[in-house]
């Protein structure tokens, strides 16, 4: 019964969203305040009732009512409850419904908080956000329900996929989700923008922190994924350049661009035309993202296995969404431009070779990913493209990123003089250089110009940063939420980079095979393997290995890899050990019992691999840092008068 009221529910909430679609963009035409009234009721009632369907499938999952097709494919009797709760978005038809109770809430908040935007405006971004609900409503009724019945029941289900069988899954799609259907907000007020014909600065104003809560989001799920693959795979690395992964990465990468973008409109009028499209693209990239997950047309541990069909229907959906978006914006293109004058040398043109540089990132990651999918789709042979062509990429489009980020920021508004930053910035560009290079020479003996040139970026991002931070102190100058949110982020890429350069460069793996009783040195560390022993799980059995970690005759650490075997389909799953500390892991992964109590193994030193997620995390923190300004909770009044004062100066 339970289910099929979870059912109704979401057939419910399919027609509030039709109605919530089309009655107060009907209104905002003609100016009716009862029919634009009705936008807040229905976003509320909208959440209730896809809330409640959502409410359904987690009850079944945690009952384990195998009645429910759904259900029995992704639970079983023995399986923790962690996992029959996070099992609801393991899968296509669960992620969906998550997706839907996501952009509910997202719209919600927008009703909620948007008290100080104007009455005509909030209708027409919630109607916008009621035809995306409209679009994935009719995905799951018509081609994916989550509540579909099998009879007879089983009297015990599947198992959820053992690489999913990880705490990363409880929390890794829903940050990711939350970044996603984000920029849908993003989307809707662009959209409502330009069906209302004024694209002037305050609509930036009202878009911008909703925009950095969708990109810190994101940021957090990317990074969390990046950690789970790094845990749960086996392999010692959090990042393989996956169609999926890069699915995440794309619209991160355009959300980046449009939130720097949308400073520049909200503070000088400008870059209204690139500001409108990117807010379109990031979400159109979102959507692009669940295409390439559901569409059937890619191998990957990340993706959904579906028919094609379904893969047709979210094409159609995209296409209509962003053929839509794109038309409406060139019918509108005469509203978007820019009144705004200003110098080449300026923080303007500095936030648009920004855009400029994120959007080339974009696309190169566009390409790579999309190349060998068209090859295929029309036959013309099976290609890859892999590590190789996004290390390069990425290698050249970072040195122009990072040296913009050293002094982008202390530019003048309107224009600047370059004798201003270049002669006190000239010794910290010249010390992060020499300091860069220096490092990999010190520690390895020889130049490496490849390693020295990241380490020397990361130091000149975070050199520049501090400069510029204890320039404005000491000046007595108020720090913004807004201002302390961006030098906590450009801080993290700081890390980040750091990060990145040394746990690539110095990064030790070795694959060998480990006698009991027996040793093996990497990187200054012996391993010395003890044996395996049985160990059992909630749900499965496994072989667990004891290997100690000795450096300097002192044991630094105690490693338990396993070799498990899950007890529903006997499927088999390596759970890697990692000793952690801030400037390096020791990670090891057991291979297959090779007889005589020897065993394959493969063990890694990675040095400050966890800078990579401590950056991600300071981004993250940045961003909702920049959010508690209290410039956003300002009325549509004073953020017009502000603007014109702005403006003027």
């Amino acid at each position: 019964m339970i289910p099929e009221l979870g059912h109704f529910a979401l057939i419910i909430a399919f027609a509030i969203s039709i109605v919530q679609s089309i009655v107060p963009l009907i209104g905002a035409s003609k100016n009716d305040a009862s029919m634009i009234a009705l936008a807040r009721p229905a976003a509320l009632t909208q959440f209730l009732f896809v809330g409640l369907s959502y409410a359904a499938l987690t009850h079944a999952f945690i009952v384990h009512d195998f009645s429910v097709l759904y259900v029995s494919q992704h639970s079983n009797l023995v399986q923790p409850l962690l996992y029959r709760i996070s099992g609801v978005w393991g899968s296509h038809e669960g992620s969906l419904l998550l997706w839907s109770l996501m952009l509910a809430f997202w719209t919600i908040a927008v009703a909620v908080y948007s008290r100080n935007i104007p009455d005509l405006l909030t209708a027409r971004v919630l109607a916008v956000m009621g035809m995306i609900s409209t679009g994935f409503y009719a995905f799951m009724l018509f081609t994916s329900n989550p509540f579909e019945r099998i009879f007879p029941a089983p009297l015990d289900g599947n198992e959820l996929n053992p690489l999913l069988q990880d705490p990363g899954l409880a929390i890794h799609p829903p940050m990711l989700y939350m970044g996603y259907v984000g920029f849908s907000v993003a989307f809707a007020f662009a959209i409502a923008a330009l069906l209302g014909g004024k694209l002037d600065a305050t609509w930036a104003r009202w878009s911008r922190p909703w925009t950095t809560v969708a990109w810190s989001f994101l940021t957090l799920g990317i990074a969390l994924g990046s950690w789970w693959a790094y845990n749960e795979l086996g392999w010692g690395g959090g990042w393989f350049w996956d169609p999926v992964e890069n699915a995440s990465f794309m619209p991160w990468l355009v959300g980046t661009a449009l939130i720097h973008s949308l400073a520049s409109t909200e503070k000088r009028g400008v870059l209204k035309s690139w500001t409108v499209l990117l807010a379109i693209l990031a979400f159109s990239l979102s959507l692009l993202g669940t295409f390439i997950v559901r569409s059937g047309v890619l191998v990957s541990v990340h993706a959904f296995a579906t028919d094609p069909a379904r893969g047709i229907f979210i094409l159609i959906f995209l296409i209509i969404a962003v053929g839509g978006s794109l038309a409406l914006y060139s019918w509108r293109s005469s509203s978007v431009s820019s009144t705004g004058r200003y110098k080449w040398f300026s923080r303007e043109s500095a936030l648009l070779l920004n855009n400029v540089i994120f959007l080339t990132a974009a696309m190169a990651v566009f390409v790579g990913t999309m190349y060998p999918l068209v090859v295929d789709a029309f036959s013309l042979g099976k290609i890859s493209v892999g590590r190789p062509y996004f290390d390069v990429m990425f290698s050249l489009i970072a040195i122009p990123l990072l040296l913009l980020m050293g002094f982008g920021p202390m530019l003048r508004w309107k224009g600047d003089q370059a004798s201003r930053l270049m002669k006190p910035l000239s010794s910290y560009f010249i010390a992060s250089l020499v300091i860069g290079l220096a490092l990999p020479f010190i520690y390895e003996d020889q130049l490496n110009i490849a390693t020295g040139l990241g380490l020397a970026g990361a130091l000149w991002v975070a050199l520049s940063t501090i400069r510029d931070l204890f320039l404005r102190v000491k000046k007595g100058a108020r720090l913004t939420p807004s201002y302390t949110g961006m030098v906590m982020a450009h801080l993290g890429v700081a890390v980040f980079v750091a990060g990145v350069t040394v746990a690539i460069s110095y990064d030790e793996e070795r694959d060998i095979r480990m006698e009991l009783g027996g040793s093996y040195m990497v990187s200054d560390h012996e391993f010395r393997f003890l044996g395996v022993s049985k160990q059992q799980g909630e749900n499965y059995i496994a072989d667990e290995a004891k290997i100690e970690v000795w450096k300097d005759g002192e044991l630094r650490g105690v490693l338990n890899p396993q070799k498990r075997v899950y007890s529903a389909k006997g499927n088999p799953m390596t759970e890697s050990s990692i000793d952690i500390s801030f400037t390096r892991d020791l990670y090891a992964a057991l291979g297959e019992d090779l007889g005589s109590g020897a065993w394959s193994m493969r063990v890694y030193y990675k040095p400050l691999v966890r800078w990579i997620w401590l950056g991600c995390l300071l981004m993250t923190i940045g961003g909702f840092l920049a959010i508690s300004d209290r410039r956003y909770r300002q009325s549509s009044k004073q953020a017009k008068a502000n603007m014109a004062a702005t403006t003027s100066a």
